[in-house]
């Protein structure tokens, strides 16, 4: 037989087997700390303090011992966090506030002469309506006799054609006596009689009456001077006269030469395709000079002799005296392709007087989005464009009164522009609509109809800056030879050489103009350098810093997955749908049986040698026992 005989492993390859078992656990350890989170909460917060680049941090794990210094740390901390943060959120709602910054540019270029509106503040008895004038006319007469003993001087043809013309007036009177001129006592007055003699006639309120259709409710529209009622209440009246006409041709009618009797720009002479012309229910004949977009007058050098020069005639003749108050002419720098509004940027030109105007050119440019409410061309601005221009704010704001106007009231009103479908407001067909109108207006200026919030400024808008320069003109030495010149040439009939004529001049001041734009005050890149400021103020870090303040949150959520996972299963452990209680469990039984049991996988070491000869058979000491003999 033979014998296997094991004996015990040398030292060399024991040292070599426990440093590969070593390097075995340190590469499995290494492998698990690639998906391995930390155990708790104080082990994540310990890790992060240590070695974190946020300064402070590590003062809140450094002394343990000390626990008051560790109080203290930690309430600095959190309180500089606090206050970083504070100031985080003044910088945010700075930026979302979308502040800006003015940027001023001052331009030199040839300029575009802007478009001249010239008016003759003279409301003209046109042929058409000249019948109707004169009956309104004489009601006025008869009224203003009524109420303040005045005899209003007509003229001649009037008194001598009153007879024929009762029958005719009976329409246009019944229509004014629904809508009469009236005085009325002062509020502190009302309670004395009318014949009181602590009332007298400076304690009387003037102004008309304007009622629903059905009479149920009615206002007195009064005024304090009875010179502005008397001439709103005729106008009233005229404006029905104008819209009765059916077609608005016939009150076209320009008299260019008898008004306008020199014109000039650029040292060249003017001619009629240089200007448009309109007519205004009470500024009269309106001409529109270089308004033609194919051929705009440009001014290449400033001053008086490169500008519009103008001689108008301002005596009135034929006027309407109840409508036109002043005399003179009435002018407005605008820009093209926008209505002249002539109550809003218009002023008089004084007769006898030489009027320099002196224009300064100013655009503005604003940011529109969250910047500002600006509307680039009026395409998101809910409220229809009825003029044939660009959008503007003012004209947005009438089409808006007008829109309104016509839902409200059935009919439009007369000095806007008319909508699809539409008619003028005329009482011989809409006999309340005075009633609806002034209702209307009262609502329109409480801003109740919502047009001045519907109604946002353009984008971009230009702008001119007028000043004005007075002399007379002609002088006492030569208003002679300008008088015969101009009879000699334009037939002109002197009758009031004081109040005959007028110049007018508008030219640039400066060849200059300024443009006046915006740019964002706050834009990200200014955002994050203003949070690093701050976070390098209070903590001294970086963007690897904020990083890893990060990483933290996010372990401190994956952990806190990890304890409720952990806290889930072991309560679905204890739940009662395991296994009962009165089960039997073979398993530790079939592990102790060695022929049903799962076979185990062992490793045996084992050193072999050869046997040795007889005569080496002694005593080994200790070492003989682990050996193993068989035979």
């Amino acid at each position: 037989g033979g014998s296997v005989k094991t004996g015990k492993m040398p030292e060399g390859e024991k040292t070599r087997q426990c440093k590969q078992e070593e390097e075995q656990q340190q590469k499995e350890e290494e492998q698990e700390g690639l998906i391995e989170f930390y155990g708790s909460y104080q082990e994540l917060f310990q890790f992060f303090c240590s070695n974190t680049t946020i300064h402070g941090a590590i003062r809140l794990v450094c002394s343990k011992k000390n626990k008051m210094k560790t109080a203290f740390w930690s309430v600095l901390f959190f309180l500089t966090f606090g206050l970083m943060y504070w100031q985080f959120g003044i910088l945010y709602r700075e930026y979302f506030s979308y502040p800006v910054n003015l940027n001023l540019n001052l331009n030199s270029d040839r300029l575009t002469f802007p478009a001249v509106t010239l008016c003759t503040l003279n409301p003209y008895r046109y042929s058409a309506i000249r019948k109707k004038l004169d009956e309104l006319d004489q009601i006025t007469h008869q009224t203003l006799l009524d109420l303040y003993d005045y005899n209003m001087s007509l003229a001649r043809s009037d008194w001598s054609t009153l007879s024929t013309r009762k029958r005719s007036s009976r329409s246009l009177l019944h229509h004014v006596q629904r809508h009469p001129l009236r005085r009325q006592k002062r509020d502190n007055l009302v309670n004395l009689p009318e014949n009181s003699p602590s009332v007298d006639k400076n304690d009387w309120k003037i102004g008309f009456v304007l009622c629903s259709e059905n009479n149920k409710d009615c206002f007195h529209q009064a005024y304090s001077s009875g010179v502005d009622a008397v001439r709103e209440w005729y106008s009233f009246h005229y404006i029905n006269i104008l819209a009765q006409m059916p077609d608005a041709k016939a009150l076209d009618e320009s008299d260019f030469e008898n008004f306008i009797y020199a014109c000039r720009f650029n040292e060249a002479t003017c001619d009629k395709a240089n200007y448009t012309h309109f007519h205004h229910p009470l500024y009269g004949n309106c001409y529109t000079f270089n308004d033609n977009s194919s051929s705009l007058w440009t001014s290449s050098l400033p001053g008086i002799n490169n500008g519009l020069s103008l001689v108008v005639r301002t005596e009135q003749n034929d006027f309407i005296p109840l409508l036109s108050t002043v005399t003179g002419a009435r002018v407005m720098v605008h820009d093209q392709n926008e209505p002249a509004f002539m109550d809003d940027g218009g002023f008089n030109v004084r007769p006898g007087i030489e009027t320099s105007i002196s224009m300064r050119k100013m655009t503005t440019v604003r940011l529109g989005g969250s910047y500002s409410d600006c509307t680039e061309d009026g395409s998101d601005v809910p409220v229809q464009n009825l003029y044939s221009s660009r959008y503007t704010e003012q004209v947005c704001i009438r089409s808006c009164f007008q829109l309104n106007m016509v839902e409200r009231c059935g009919c439009a009103y007369y000095f806007y522009p008319l909508t699809a479908g539409a008619e003028y407001c005329d009482y011989t067909k809409h006999v309340a609509w005075g009633y609806c109108y002034y209702k209307l207006l009262a609502e329109f200026k409480a801003d109740v109809l919502g047009c001045f919030h519907k109604c946002r400024k353009p984008c971009k808008m230009t702008e001119y800056q007028l000043s004005a320069g007075y002399s007379r003109w002609p002088s006492a030495v030569s208003e002679d030879w300008v008088f015969y010149m101009l009879s000699q040439q334009n037939k002109y009939n002197i009758t009031s050489k004081r109040n005959g004529v007028a110049k007018v001049n508008i030219f640039f001041e400066e060849w200059n103009y300024k443009t006046n734009g915006e740019s964002p005050a706050f834009t990200v890149v200014t955002l994050l350098s203003q949070l690093g400021n701050q976070w390098s103020l209070w903590f001294g870090s970086s963007v690897l810093s904020v990083m890893e303040l990060a990483e933290l949150i996010l372990d401190f959520i994956a952990i806190t997955f990890i304890l409720a996972l952990r806290w889930f299963r072991s309560r679905q452990q204890l739940s009662p749908s395991g296994p009962s209680p009165n089960s039997h469990d073979n398993t530790a039984f079939q592990d102790e049986v060695p022929g049903l049991s799962a076979p185990h996988r062992f490793t045996v070491e084992a050193v072999v040698t050869m046997l040795p000869t007889y005569n080496s058979l002694e005593p080994r000491g200790p070492s003989r026992d682990g050996e193993v003999g068989h035979e």
